[in-house]
């Protein structure tokens, strides 16, 4: 019961990511990656530190501050300016499969690691949906934008940085509590975020916003940020790293049916096969024999 709870938790939380994907496509033209992401991460933090204080969270320990520190710099900080960069290459629905190579790298780090037990079942159902992404991607390289693929390949190579997230996260969210763990990594990765920003002079960028950018980058911030990780992190408590991670291969269903409202991108016949071998492999992955 708390592994397919785990499991519906993520889910909701991947189809806000996959919105928020469209969402970053739409700002790109107005701001840089940095500034998108300290955009996202500063409202979220501003989001979830006011309710881990209310409700009196249980707080990683002094031995386990540092650790967890390091890993909401490297996910917060680093792993979203890649994932900003990417999607300024192309499409959000093109971005979000690649990302959902997850599973795929999550699989594989907690393997190495020896933190979490391969069955023929969950390999095959992760194999399923990897295959569905990269024959998406594939078929359709020459409908995507030029240089698609280097912002494909600048994804797959940052997903690397959420998948060691994924596997080293759970000892410490069972050691302290989800949103505690959550609001020290948030909080790093965004004041890293915006001492980048003061000492590059990113932040005249956001002077420029009118409306329409701003009530994007609140979505952003507060649905595609806090409450999708608030989401993610419960959903890391419940149920194993790879069947967490399996759930991203949704992650571009949201963000092609947003992006094509948005920025006019077109939803295209291999993008729904891959999503149906996608969504054959997260049954596969995530149901017992």
């Amino acid at each position: 019961m708390s592994e397919g709870l785990g499991v519906l938790i993520a889910i909701v939380s991947s189809c806000l990511g996959g919105t928020a994907a469209a969402i970053t496509r739409y700002l790109v033209g107005t701001a840089d990656p940095l500034t998108i992401a300290l955009l996202r991460w500063g409202i979220g933090v501003l989001c979830v530190l006011p309710v881990a204080l209310l409700l009196r969270v249980r707080w990683p320990s002094r031995q386990d501050f540092p650790a967890v520190a390091v890993l909401g710099f490297c996910f917060f900080g680093l792993f979203f300016i890649f994932y900003n960069i990417a999607i300024g290459y192309t499409t959000a629905a093109r971005a979000s499969l690649a990302l959902s190579t997850l599973p795929l790298q999550t699989m594989v780090v907690g393997a190495v690691l020896g933190l979490e037990r391969l069955t023929g079942r969950k390999s095959l159902g992760v194999g399923l949906a990897t295959l569905g992404v990269f024959g998406a991607l594939a078929s359709g390289l020459s409908a995507a934008p030029d240089g698609a693929w280097k912002g494909e390949l600048i994804m797959i190579g940052a997903v690397l940085c959420m998948s060691v997230y994924n596997v080293l996260s759970r000892p410490f969210i069972q050691r302290s509590s989800a949103l505690g763990f959550l609001a020290v990594g948030m909080g790093t990765g965004a004041l890293a975020l915006l001492v980048a920003c003061v000492v590059t002079g990113r932040l005249a960028v956001l002077a420029s916003f009118g409306p329409p950018q701003w009530i994007a980058g609140l979505y952003l911030g507060i649905g595609g940020g806090a409450l999708a990780f608030i989401l993610w992190v419960m959903a890391l408590q419940r149920a194993s790293p790879t069947r967490v991670a399996n759930t991203m291969t949704v992650n571009p269903i949201a963000a092609a049916l947003l992006a094509h409202q948005l920025v006019g991108e077109p939803i295209t016949l291999n993008l729904v096969l891959g999503l149906i071998a996608v969504f054959a492999g997260i049954w596969i992955a995530t149901t017992e024999a």
